[in-house]
């Protein structure tokens, strides 16, 4: 193990205060023609601290915050942070059921949120609305709050998809955050000149490192909205513009801006690309490589658990294995991979990898069977308390050291970026009344594209179309978590003792699934090139000018993708709110006719001949 000293008994905003005297004036955040200081941005987070504590927030309370991603938002996180609170993220694109499951396990002491969003949430007896209520919060002190928390105090609670269907609280405290912090400042340290940004959830543990990484250096962050997230021509223009050096991201949407032409060139001062929370491919990692020699690519692997991250890989010490390995741990940090006895494996057999040391989270917030199950006591370091974080993966050593991935012990699954127990997602759609038996399984046809598939079995005398199954889902879940297609079976394969067999399950092959659309062929050139792409990157034969993309499995990332093609295709510049309102082949034909009987397209587009493959369950 590495061991570096770093300020272990210290808060991320002890460590934010001693950077903002350092760098009073120095710019902090950057949110589109928004800018503020270090010194402004503590004062406003010192009024709301103030303003919590007058409240009656005490130490490791814990503090609702649903805000949309902005300036505010950051302010809302120190704010908490700085009155010895802990901050649980509420997505508000989240379903408001699953917000109220949340706010009612959770039971925060105050629920901060904007004011455009308070109509939307679940009620909440303690709401504060930062900008209704700003003008009673700028009357408190602007200086830092006295007292404070120490390292082993919790920082805030993710919550994290569950196996019995119920979301779990990660615990994540401000030791583990720091000491991931810090390792990536002396592994890969920052220059004066560097530029970061924010695009992640805070739902996802990433995000942690995207804020108050850059921030605790002195390094501005830009934050990125949604809509320019999900469209990945704004996005690279607006990472241009603000000369951002480093990105952490998903390899599905490392992917789509690997399409992007001349990517080196719009992009020549971002130089560390993370890519984390899902697989790292050979094949994107050797593209990377190609396309982007001056750059840092780094292949992190880690859990929400763990503060994020336990392993790193410089891919550019890739050279000729079959997958990208996960790496070696990062400082303070140690690795196991043990078999059934918890005995160590020998190097290049496979075994349940186990992480230990100052990198774990507390454990599961009000789940103390499920925290002693999976943070078990470590019996290598004689440390007393000492722990490890059993992650259910399954890796092996390499040759040279690294550690290669080789997948799960159980149903769990990365689902662009996020980590997804399929165990929840069968116990919601179970929850209908027309379904008898499911299974949801992952499966990535398609190179850095994951999707949920789900194999139903229905009541004798009641069914239920895959429009209907689809609106259960999203009222209930993140829409990430509901399946793009649905499979009707008779009854569930099953083992000779009666156990469900995964591995019988038929393979079906792409059709356009039944919608409650009746199929329409393309009537246009321009409807008929826009159907072809739709059928590439969904992998269905058959796309009706009225079917809509997401109703076809679509999802975001997809949809960045088929962008790039519509906007090279028909020379024009479609933004990604244009596109969610016109999900459909038709409407999205008719405002591109729009915009050539405008002027603003250079060409039609030629027709290409397009490979497909039928979905449709084969014959038994």
């Amino acid at each position: 193990m590495v061991v570096d000293d770093y300020p272990s008994d210290q808060s991320i905003h002890q460590l934010f205060e001693a950077q903002v005297a350092r760098t009073p004036l120095r710019a902090a955040l950057i949110s589109g023609q928004q800018r503020i200081t270090y010194q402004e941005l503590n004062r406003q987070a010192n009024r709301l601290a103030a303003y919590l504590c007058r409240s009656g927030v005490g130490r490791e309370a814990l503090i609702g915050i649903c805000m949309q991603r902005s300036i505010e938002m950051v302010i809302g996180l120190l704010g908490i942070l700085k009155a010895n609170a802990a901050y649980v993220p509420l997505d508000p694109a989240y379903p408001r059921e699953r917000l109220a499951f949340m706010l009612d396990d959770a039971r925060p002491a105050i629920l901060l949120t904007q004011q455009h969003l308070a109509a939307r949430l679940p009620s909440h007896e303690r709401t504060i609305c930062l900008d209704r209520d700003w003008q009673a919060i700028a009357q408190e002190s602007e200086e830092n709050v006295s007292g404070g928390v120490g390292g082993d105090h919790i920082a805030y609670m993710l919550y994290t998809s569950g196996s019995t269907g119920v979301p779990k609280g990660v615990l994540g405290t401000h030791r583990a955050a720091i000491n991931r912090f810090c390792w990536m400042w002396n592994a890969y340290p920052f220059e004066q000149h560097e530029v970061c940004c924010q695009k992640t959830s805070l739902s996802f543990v990433d995000s942690v490192w995207e804020i108050f990484g850059p921030l605790l250096q002195g390094i501005p962050v830009v934050i990125i909205p949604d809509p320019l997230v999900k469209d990945s021509r704004q996005l690279l223009q607006t990472l241009a513009a603000h000369a951002v050096t480093r990105i952490v991201l998903v390899p599905s949407l490392l992917r789509v801006l690997l399409e992007s032409e001349n990517l080196q060139n719009s992009l020549p001062c971002l130089k560390y690309w993370t890519s984390s929370g899902e697989t790292l491919s050979v094949d994107l990692a050797q593209r990377f490589l190609r396309q982007m020699p001056n750059s840092i690519l780094l292949n992190l692997y880690g859990s929400s658990e763990v503060a994020a991250d336990v392993t790193f890989y410089d891919v550019r010490n890739y050279t000729s294995q079959t997958s990208i390995p996960i790496g070696r741990p990062i400082a303070n940090t140690q690795i196991y991979l043990l078999d059934e006895q918890m005995l160590p494996v020998p190097s290049g057999a496979p075994g349940e990898l186990y992480a230990g040391g100052d990198g774990l989270a507390r454990g599961y917030f009000n789940r103390p069977e499920l925290t002693a199950s999976r943070f078990v006591p470590d019996p290598f370091t004689g440390k007393p308390g000492a722990r490890l974080y059993r992650t259910g993966d399954i890796a092996r050593y390499l040759d040279d050291g690294n550690i290669e991935y080789l997948g799960r012990l159980d149903h769990q699954v990365k689902l662009r970026g996020v980590r997804v127990e399929l165990g929840e997602i069968e116990s919601v759609l179970g929850q209908h009344p027309a379904i008898r038996q499911v299974v949801v399984v992952a499966r990535e046809d398609a190179p850095s594209d994951k999707r949920l598939l789900a194999y139903v079995v229905s009541h004798e005398k009641q069914s239920a179309s895959p429009d209907e199954l689809q609106k259960h889902m999203l009222e209930r879940l993140p829409d990430y978590m509901v399946p793009s297609a649905f499979v009707f079976l008779e009854q569930l394969p099953l083992t000779p003792n009666g156990k469900l067999d995964r591995q019988a399950l038929p393979v079906p092959v792409l059709a356009r699934p039944a919608l409650s659309s009746d199929f329409l062929a393309a009537r246009t050139p321009i409807e008929e090139a826009i159907a072809a792409i739709w059928s590439q990157a969904l992998g269905i034969e058959q796309i009706g000018v009225h079917d809509n993309f997401f109703e076809l499995g679509g999802h975001s990332l997809l949809a960045m993708q088929i962008l790039s093609r519509l906007q090279a295709d028909f020379s024009i510049e479609l933004p990604v709110h244009r596109f969610l309102e016109a999900p459909t082949v038709a409407q999205l034909a008719e405002m591109l006719q729009q915009g050539q009987n405008n002027g603003s397209t250079s060409h039609k587009p030629s027709l290409r001949s397009i490979s497909r493959e039928a979905y449709r369950m084969p014959s038994s």
